[in-house]
């Protein structure tokens, strides 16, 4: 099963970093606008929720992070984990969208968005403004 994988160096200690990927309320300050929190599961609403993801939180430790995707167009049953090494007060954050079916052209748009979106949240822990890059009604470019 084919993996997306980014890495980005970020500028801030692991303890900034964490909040944003292991819950809704961060993953609303670099990724989404429209997040919902439920008892067991975020939802991520998309292009006025045409589109909406729901993660279950499966692990989260201060060194590794790690969201099972409930729904979504060929995310159901994909995982997202965010591994974070601090070293002299920076984090290496290794990302992983795992257990994709295939590579098929959604894979590879997700590949490219995921790029993106990596340098919103490095933004967001290192205290710099930004925007989640979706916002309720579609790209916050």
């Amino acid at each position: 099963m084919p993996d997306i994988r980014e890495s980005i160096q970020i500028d801030a200690p692991a303890a900034k970093v964490s909040p944003l990927v292991n819950s809704g309320e961060g993953f609303s300050k670099w990724w989404a606008e429209d997040v919902v929190l439920r008892p067991e599961t975020v939802d991520l609403g998309f292009f006025n929720r045409a589109t909406v993801y729901s993660v279950q939180l499966v692990r989260s430790a201060p060194s590794e992070t790690e969201w099972f995707c409930k729904s979504g167009k060929e995310w159901e049953g994909t995982r997202l984990r965010f591994q974070l090494t601090e070293a002299k007060g920076q984090t290496l954050l290794r990302f992983t969208h795992a257990d994709w079916e295939a590579e098929t052209d959604y894979f590879v748009s997700c590949n490219t968005t995921w790029g993106a979106l990596m340098f919103r949240l490095k933004a967001a822990a290192e205290g710099k403004p930004t925007v989640p890059l979706f916002s309720k009604t579609g790209w916050a470019l």
